[in-house]
């Protein structure tokens, strides 16, 4: 005989089940939307390396889209890519988060992502680096190595938090140091930032920050030329000059897309918005020169060690 609470435990566990598997996420396949060319050596090469490390490892079709910065082109390739049966879309950058925004619900089983914009409701996520951590400790080591005591940022749009950590990671060290900024309002326009380079240059200038991955290269390049110093963006740049670049401000963007959309697949992905630092594994410095002395390097390395296990930059473990 099968009494009435054996059969309301039965309900209870088939009910269990069903909600755990609604909550669940098929990634069926994965798209990818690049401002700019791939082959930019930074940024865009990132995600482009991003999308393949999902391809690669999670063993799903993958669709790429590059130059793809006009709303129109944005509202087709959604559209290609929901009737190819994608269900995430990977918005490179922050301007595609307005227009996800607007997207997000016509397209309800494509959940979106894009980099450093201010999302919110469901089937959509911003993803954040704490772009200060890695300027701060990038401009620590600039202000340990200059000789003129003169450093320069040439950046693409104020709102980058890197420039205003590389400027207060140099002045802990060295109140003394100055510290030129110029922003060129554009990530690809190399003639503007290498026009603010020869100033900064002429004024005395000794290392640099191209922090614009379009046209850090070209920087960098004329940097070398000139036998000066430079701070690789984005990338492990030491193979632009080992006697160039002194470190980099690396952001893993091939780990953040993979721990993505795993958590993406588990059904675990947050909507919203996101913050990744150092402590999760995703930003760090690059390989450092050999012309950086090794007290120096360490003096870096124990200040970064210090920031992930308290969360306190420098300069507010000495307040």
């Amino acid at each position: 005989m099968i009494r009435w609470w054996n059969i309301m435990a039965i309900i209870l566990v088939f009910l269990v089940v069903g909600c755990g598997n609604d909550q669940e996420e098929t990634l069926e396949k994965a798209g990818i939307l690049l401002p700019h060319p791939i082959d930019d050596q930074g940024w865009n090469s990132k995600g482009y390396q991003g999308i393949l490390s999902i391809q690669s490892k999670l063993g799903i079709q993958v669709y790429i889209r590059e130059d793809i910065h006009t709303k129109e082109a944005i509202y087709e390739s959604v559209e290609s890519y929901h009737n190819e049966g994608v269900n995430i879309i990977f918005g490179h950058s922050s301007l595609y988060s307005e227009y996800f925004m607007e997207l997000k619900d016509k397209y309800k089983n494509i959940h979106f992502v894009s980099f450093n914009g201010n999302v919110e409701g469901e089937n959509i996520t911003s993803l954040h680096f704490e772009g200060y951590a890695m300027g701060y400790f990038a401009g620590m080591l600039s202000s340990e190595m200059t000789k003129t005591n003169h450093l320069g940022i040439i950046a693409a749009f104020p709102f980058q938090p890197e420039v205003q950590g590389f400027v207060d990671g140099a002045s802990f060290h060295s109140p003394d140091v100055e510290v030129t900024v110029d922003f060129v309002e554009s990530w690809v326009d190399t003639n503007k930032a290498l026009y603010y380079y020869e100033n900064m240059k002429s004024s005395g200038v000794d290392i640099f920050y191209p922090a614009g991955d379009g046209f850090h290269v070209s920087v960098v390049e004329q940097i070398k030329s000139d036998g000066l110093y430079a701070i690789g963006y984005v990338g492990d740049h030491i193979d632009l000059g080992e006697y160039t670049i002194l470190t980099s401000t690396v952001q893993h963007v091939e780990k953040l897309y993979e721990n993505v959309a795993t958590a993406f697949e588990q059904g675990v992905l947050q909507n919203g918005n996101e913050y990744y630092d150092f402590a999760d594994g995703v930003i760090s410095l690059g390989e450092f020169s050999s012309i950086v002395p090794i007290e120096k390097k360490e003096r870096i390395e124990h200040a970064i060690e210090m920031y992930v296990k308290t969360g306190k930059f420098p300069h507010e473990h000495s307040e």
